[in-house]
C-alpha cells in the first residue's frame, strides 16, 4: 500500500479514509435506484418506460450543474494542498452559488418547454408512456435547485477530504427519497405522482440540511450566509475553468446519450424496458470503480495543489489498476447471483435474452476499458486540463457512440445490442485517447490556482 498509494502530499490512509464513505455513498444512490427501479416496475411496464425515458434528459441535464460542482471541487482541492485556508472557504461558497443558479435556470426553461421537448425526444412512446413521462418530467425539474445544493456542498466537502460529511448529507437526502418511495408507491399507489413528490421533498430536504451543516455546525470553513452573496469574479472564473468545458462535455455526452436512447424508443416499450434494467443493473457492477474516479478528484488536485507532480503520475495510474481490478471482482462476485437480481423487475419474458446478452458482453468488456475511459480523465480534470478531456470525450461520443450505434442498431438492424456494443466500443477509443495524453506532460502545466 506504502509503494503505490503513499506520497509526499497524501498516503494510503488518507485515501482510504477519502475512499470509504464515497463508495458507501456510491452503492447506495446506486444500490437506490435498483430499489425505485424496481418499485415503479410494480405499476406497469409503462410506468418503468417512462421513469427511464424522463431520466435519461434528467442525467443529461443535471450533469450539467453537477460539472460546474466538480470544477468547485478542483479548485478546493488545490487550495487545500496548497494550505490557503482562506480560498477554500471563497472557493465553496463561490461553487454553491454557481451550481444552484445554473441548475434553476435549467429547471424553469425545462418546466417551460416540457411540451415540444416530449414531442421531440419521446413521440414515438405510447400515450400513457407520455403521460407520465410528463408528469415526472416537470416534477423532476422543480427539484433540481435542492439537488444542486447537495451536489455542490457535497463536492466542496470532498475537495477538503470530508468525505464522511458529504457521505451523511447524501445518506440524508437519499434515503429519505426512499422511505417516501415506498410510502407513496408500494402503500398508496400512486405510481409516478408519487415518485415526482418523493423526489422533491427529498432533495429539498437535503439541500437544508447540507446548509445547515455549512453554516451551523463547520468549525473549519467559517462560511456565513452573507457569503453566498459576496463572490469575486476572479474565483468564479477558476471554476468555470474546469466546469464549464466539463458541462459542455457533458451536454454533448449526455446528448448522445439522450439520441442514443431516442433510437431505443423507436424499437419499442420493450427495448426501452431492456435498457432500463440492464443499465440500472450494470451500473452496481461499477460502484467500486464510480467511486475511485470521484476519490480520485481529490487526491490528484492536492497533489497539483502542492505541486507534486510525481506523486498525481503514481496515484492515477494505481487508481487505474486498482479499478479494473474492481471490475474483475465485482464480475466474479456478482453474476452468480444474475437470475435473482434480474427478477427484482419481473422482466417480460419476452426481454429476458436480451437483457443477459447485454450484462455479459458489458462486464467482460469493461474490465480493460472502463478504468481507462472513466477514471483517468476525472484525473486529467482535476489537475486543470479540462479542455482536452472535454473534447476529447464530445467527439469520440459522437463519432463512435451515436453514429456507430445507429449504424448497428437502426441501419443493420441489431437493436438494443448494437446499441450497446457502440457503447462499449466507444469506451476504448476514449481510453485510447486519455492514455496519449496522460504519457505527456501537457495535462499537468495548467496554471489554476
Amino acid at each position: 500500500m506504502n509503494r503505490y498509494f503513499s506520497g509526499e502530499s497524501m498516503n494510503y490512509r488518507q485515501m482510504y479514509a477519502l475512499f470509504l464513505p464515497i463508495l458507501i455513498d456510491q452503492a447506495f444512490i446506486i444500490g437506490l435506484n435498483l430499489v425505485n427501479t424496481a418499485m415503479i416496475s410494480s405499476s406497469g411496464v409503462d410506468a418503468v418506460s417512462a421513469v427511464n425515458m424522463v431520466d435519461s434528459l434528467n442525467i443529461f441535464l443535471i450533469h450539467v450543474f453537477i460539472a460546474v460542482a466538480t470544477g468547485g471541487t478542483v479548485v478546493v482541492a488545490q487550495y487545500k494542498g496548497s494550505g490557503n485556508d482562506q480560498m477554500v472557504a471563497r472557493a465553496t461558497s463561490g461553487s454553491i452559488v454557481s451550481v444552484t443558479l445554473l441548475s434553476i435556470a435549467i429547471g424553469v426553461l425545462i418546466i417551460a418547454l416540457h411540451s415540444p421537448l416530449m414531442r421531440i425526444l419521446f413521440g414515438a412512446a405510447s400515450p400513457d408512456v407520455l403521460h407520465s413521462a410528463k408528469i415526472y418530467l416537470i416534477g423532476s425539474a422543480v427539484s433540481f435547485a435542492g439537488l444542486a445544493v447537495v451536489q455542490a456542498v457535497c463536492g466542496a466537502l470532498r475537495g477538503i477530504g470530508k468525505s464522511r460529511v458529504s457521505l451523511f448529507l447524501s445518506l440524508i437526502m437519499n434515503v429519505l427519497y426512499m422511505l417516501l418511495n415506498v410510502l407513496y408507491i408500494q402503500v398508496l399507489d400512486m405510481g409516478v405522482w408519487g415518485m415526482t413528490l418523493a423526489i422533491n421533498i427529498a432533495r429539498f430536504a437535503g439541500a437544508a440540511c447540507a446548509l445547515y451543516y455549512l453554516f451551523k455546525i463547520d468549525t473549519t470553513l467559517h462560511l456565513r450566509i452573507r457569503d453566498l452573496f459576496r463572490i469575486p469574479l476572479s474565483m468564479l472564473r477558476k471554476i468555470m475553468f474546469i466546469g464549464l468545458p466539463f458541462a459542455a462535455e457533458q451536454m454533448f455526452f449526455n446528448g448522445g446519450k439522450l439520441l442514443t436512447q431516442v433510437f431505443i424508443v423507436g424499437l419499442g416499450t420493450y427495448a426501452i424496458a431492456a435498457n432500463a434494467i440492464a443499465g440500472t443493473l450494470i451500473m452496481i457492477f461499477q460502484i467500486p470503480a464510480s467511486a475511485l474516479s470521484l476519490t480520485i478528484v481529490t487526491v490528484v488536485g492536492q497533489s497539483i495543489g502542492s505541486g507534486n507532480i510525481q506523486d498525481a503520475r503514481k496515484f492515477i495510474r494505481s487508481f487505474l489498476w486498482l479499478g479494473s481490478a474492481f471490475m474483475v471482482l465485482t464480475g466474479v462476485l456478482l453474476m452468480p447471483f444474475y437470475a435473482p437480481l434480474v427478477g427484482i423487475f419481473s422482466p417480460p419474458a419476452e426481454i429476458a435474452d436480451d437483457i443477459f446478452l447485454l450484462m455479459i458482453i458489458t462486464v467482460i468488456v469493461q474490465i480493460p476499458l472502463w478504468a481507462v475511459s472513466f477514471i483517468l480523465p476525472s484525473a486529467l480534470r482535476a489537475a486543470g486540463d479540462a479542455r482536452f478531456t472535454s473534447t476529447s470525450s464530445m467527439l469520440t461520443m459522437w463519432l463512435f457512440r451515436v453514429i456507430l450505434g445507429y449504424v448497428l442498431g437502426i441501419t443493420f438492424g441489431w437493436g438494443i445490442l448494437g446499441v450497446w456494443i457502440a457503447m462499449n466500443l466507444e469506451w476504448g477509443i476514449r481510453g485510447a485517447v486519455f492514455m496519449w495524453r496522460f504519457r505527456g506532460e501537457e495535462w499537468y502545466k495548467h496554471k489554476l490556482i
